[in-house]
């Protein structure tokens, strides 16, 4: 249940409902009608409605009058369109970051590097998992750009579950790993082009690893 009595509820209804979506607990084709998300989620129609009409406008449902709005979710094609827009950008927000990186910055990349071997040790694939998020968006932030931050935040968003799914994979962890202190090295010494070939091709093998999970699936 959201609590009321904010600014920010539709926007935390929004969230409720678009992470619903996107780990799957609302399935694609499930039918979601204003009456039983007001009861799911404890709030009025108001919220659950602008929500709908954002989620509409994402892609994520298809609204139909008087029935409600179906799950579509992310969809295989969606998957791979938004791995192939992440090749690009983070390759291009690694190459801003080797250029723009501060010291504290560089403190925390290497950091998380650093505790994500530690964790790989001691086979907290959770912890593992927050640590792979952490860098990505540790690389956005030091890019120095806004727009790419916040492009590429939301699409790494839009695909959590399955990243979490595909690090599963046998030896995915360790292999992230290694690219993982690739990148590190080539920000930390400032080489730009490099840092965008190894975040692309990063990338690129996360797209195929995700393939496999969804062709096992």
């Amino acid at each position: 249940m959201i609590r009321q009595g904010s600014a920010s509820l539709e926007a935390r209804v929004y969230n409720e409902i678009r992470e619903a979506i996107l780990s799957e607990e609302f399935k694609k084709g499930e039918w979601l009608t204003e009456h039983m998300l007001t009861q799911k989620l404890g709030v009025s129609r108001t919220p659950v409605r602008s929500a709908l009409q954002r989620l509409a406008e994402d892609g994520l449902v298809s609204m139909t009058p008087n029935r409600g709005a179906a799950v579509i979710g992310i969809t295989r094609e969606d998957l791979v369109d938004i791995y192939r827009i992440r090749m690009r950008l983070e390759g291009l927000a690694s190459a801003m970051a080797a250029e723009k990186i501060t010291d504290e910055q560089k403190r925390k990349l290497a950091e998380t590097v650093e505790l994500s071997e530690f964790y790989i040790q001691k086979q907290d694939t959770e912890r593992i998992k927050e640590l792979d998020t952490a860098f990505h968006r540790m690389i956005y932030e030091a890019s120095g750009s806004r727009m790419i931050e916040r492009i590429l935040s939301d699409l790494h968003s839009n695909t959590k579950d399955y990243r979490r799914q595909s690090l599963c994979v046998p030896g995915r962890l360790s292999k992230t790993l290694e690219e993982h202190k690739e990148i590190l090295n080539a920000i930390l010494t400032g080489n730009a082009a490099e840092a965008e070939a190894l975040t692309s091709a990063h990338i690129e093998r996360a797209l195929e690893n995700m393939l496999l999970v969804l062709a096992g699936n």
